[in-house]
């Protein structure tokens, strides 16, 4: 009885961190359209046709790298000698875990 109480305690531990990784794509995808990122983004063929498409992104960029043009934008441009009418702002009111939510979700944006 005991082990079997282990084992099964030891499998939601495990379950855990995929589970909650899941919800925090879900929660990016949605705060992608409440902060409505698609006003310059094309995100899945919706949004600005004119702005950076974000769909592929996943497989371009690293996680750091994603979390970098979302808090420090402004400095990402910069070296990569992008000069974009209007610029893409540093979203330094975002709190840490709707940064996290952000990058989950658009780390999947995988194919074009």
């Amino acid at each position: 009885m005991m082990r079997t109480t282990l084992i099964v305690l030891m499998f939601a531990v495990l379950a855990v961190p995929a589970v909650a990784q899941q919800a925090t794509a879900a929660q990016g995808e949605k705060l992608l359209a409440e902060k409505k990122c698609t006003v310059c983004h094309l995100v899945n063929g919706a949004g600005n046709k004119k702005g950076p498409v974000l769909d592929g992104v996943g497989a371009k960029l690293s996680k750091d790298d994603i979390r970098a043009w979302i808090t420090n934008a402004p400095e990402m441009a910069a070296k990569a000698n992008i000069d974009r009418k209007p610029p893409m702002k540093a979203y330094t009111d975002l709190t840490q875990d709707e940064v996290d939510s952000l990058v989950a979700y658009l780390v999947t944006l995988k194919k074009k």
